[in-house]
């Protein structure tokens, strides 16, 4: 069997920075081992694959590890494929995922507007084991959905911070959020991931979803700039609108090819 395969960098508007996502367009849903035999192989922090079903397409993400809740780099990679290379013509994507509900994709030029859920998040207490996952100590700690976010005071805290990334391993979550104010934009921020296979993730487009309502408390601003501070650094716009936020950015391809699998 022959499945199409296409590879972009997502927030970015430069090849080779951004968060590289695959894309599979399937008819059909094979096997979950399957898919995350597919996701494994191609060892980026997320695979996506979605079958149209009416006038959506359901949505899927695994990480190499994985299926996880929610990404937002490959949902925006999704959209930007079936724009550019499956013929698709309408003002908005939806996309409907089993496990976050309806997301809508729309574009403007070359940037892709996602519409996705507000986290809902708490306080929780610094406890010894989320002190020891970094060699600074944050100012407070955010529990989310899936996720927790520690939050600190500057930005060059967040780019030279050193990861423990098996103390990180003992936590029960997806993965940490560290952020702070940014001096270039409203906030900056980094995401690890080793329990869900993803050490670092360069861009994170769901970790927005707590981060965004967040600043915007923290601020008094619905609308703000963001930059995940990785390697290869990603740039977002987001905007908070009670119990939804729309994260944009843009992305560029790099892959379109096919896969054998049996």
């Amino acid at each position: 069997m022959k499945l199409k395969i296409y590879q972009l960098d997502a927030f970015t508007n430069k090849l080779f920075s951004g968060n590289p996502a695959a894309v599979c367009p399937l008819e059909k849903w094979l096997p979950d081992e399957k898919l995350q035999a597919i996701a494994a192989e191609n060892n980026l922090a997320e695979t996506a694959f979605y079958v149209k079903q009416n006038d959506q397409y359901e949505i899927r993400w695994f990480t190499p590890a994985v299926e996880v809740d929610l990404c937002g780099h490959a949902t925006l990679a999704s959209a930007k494929v079936l724009y550019d290379f499956e013929n698709y013509n309408k003002k908005e994507v939806i996309f409907f995922s089993p496990r976050s509900g309806i997301l809508k994709v729309t574009r403007n030029g070359e940037m892709y507007t996602l519409d996705f859920p507000a986290d809902k998040y708490e306080r929780v207490e610094l406890s010894a084991q989320i002190i020891a996952c970094f060699d600074s100590q944050p100012l407070e700690a955010y529990k989310g959905k899936t996720d927790l976010m520690l939050v600190f005071n500057t930005e060059e805290e967040i780019k030279k911070i050193i990861p423990d990334l098996n103390a990180m391993m003992k936590l029960k979550v997806r993965g940490i959020i560290i952020t702070s104010p940014g001096t270039e934009s409203d906030f900056v921020s980094r995401f690890f991931a080793p329990q869900s296979g993803v050490n670092e993730d360069p861009v994170t487009g769901s970790a927005h979803t707590t981060l965004t309502p967040y600043w915007a408390q923290k601020t008094g601003k619905s609308e703000l700039t963001a930059i995940q501070l990785s390697a290869r650094k990603g740039f977002l716009t987001c905007a908070h609108l009670g119990d939804r936020v729309k994260i944009s950015g843009q992305g560029v391809t790099y892959l379109q090819g096919e896969i054998t699998v049996e």
